[in-house]
């Protein structure tokens, strides 16, 4: 199984969507986390599994986006 701490599975991240708009996710290798642009929001990824809560997501910062 391939592990989801350096890289994240291109079949799974296209079935992902962010749970709050619907939108595509990215991953994020450095910080472990599945970003979502349209929500500003990164959802992290615990043991290799996506916790695509929004309540334990983690707000981004308009640096982060690139604003």
């Amino acid at each position: 199984m391939q592990s989801y701490h350096r890289s994240m599975d291109t079949k799974l991240l296209e079935l992902l969507v962010c749970p709050v708009t619907k939108g595509p996710l990215t991953w994020d290798a450095e910080k472990k986390e599945l970003v979502s642009r349209s929500a500003r929001l990164a959802y992290p990824v615990r043991d290799g599994i996506p916790v695509l809560l929004e309540n334990e997501a983690r707000t981004l910062s308009d640096d982060e986006l690139g604003l």
